[in-house]
């Protein structure tokens, strides 16, 4: 008889495949309880309670409302919110939601770069937890490759850019399309592994009680 401790755990508060397949990828198998925040809402009254917003706050923000709104459904585990921004020529690009948009983003990205912010924000709501409620924003510089019109038309016909940050994936079929970035990788994906270990040290769980094995 084994005494393996079972694994920590932990309810991802996101409905992104590409999140999931990332902590899965690691050997982690959270419990998803998709939020149902009104992302926009939420940004509007975070603005009007402290002004202007840098990309930086818009991405914790969306990723503290998402965790606080599924923390309540939580048994004893660790809940894990995230939110996903791109910060180009000044301004916070969230999902384009249209092929409009997408390809009218894409003709002023290509060849540029621009900065993915990826908030997490973590809850304790382990019965005998700590109680912990904090957040760490990772962000990661993306350099764009130079596209023709036809390449942006063809990436837009396909759809994942309208519903993905940014308006485009590092994991799936906007792979070919980023030359390079600076950082962590899995912070483009959405959910940076490194900044989540460190966040549990920090309620004193090490990485590997959250692995399913």
């Amino acid at each position: 008889m084994s005494d393996t401790p079972a694994a920590q755990p932990l309810v991802l508060a996101s409905a992104s495949p590409a999140r999931l397949a990332t902590l899965r990828a690691a050997g982690v198998e959270p419990e998803v309880i998709v939020s149902h925040v009104d992302e926009p809402a939420v940004e509007q009254a975070a603005r009007a309670a402290y002004g202007e917003l840098t990309p930086e706050d818009v991405a914790l923000i969306l990723a503290r409302a998402k965790a606080e709104d599924v923390a309540p459904q939580a048994d004893n585990a660790i809940v894990l919110g995230c939110d996903s921004v791109l910060e180009f020529d000044g301004e916070v690009h969230g999902k384009p939601g249209t092929a409009e948009r997408a390809t009218e983003r894409w003709r002023r990205m290509r060849g540029q770069h621009g900065t993915l912010h990826s908030g997490h924000w973590l809850i304790d709501e382990r019965d005998d937890g700590t109680g912990a409620t904090f957040g760490v924003v990772a962000s990661t510089v993306v350099h764009f490759a130079d596209l023709t019109d036809d390449e942006i038309d063809a990436y837009v016909a396909t759809g994942e850019p309208l519903y993905v940050a940014g308006g485009f994936t590092i994991d799936g079929l906007g792979g070919p399309y980023v030359e390079r970035i600076e950082g962590d990788h899995h912070n483009v994906v959405g959910l940076s592994l490194p900044v989540l270990r460190e966040m549990l040290a920090q309620i004193d769980i090490p990485w590997h009680r959250l692995l399913n094995r």
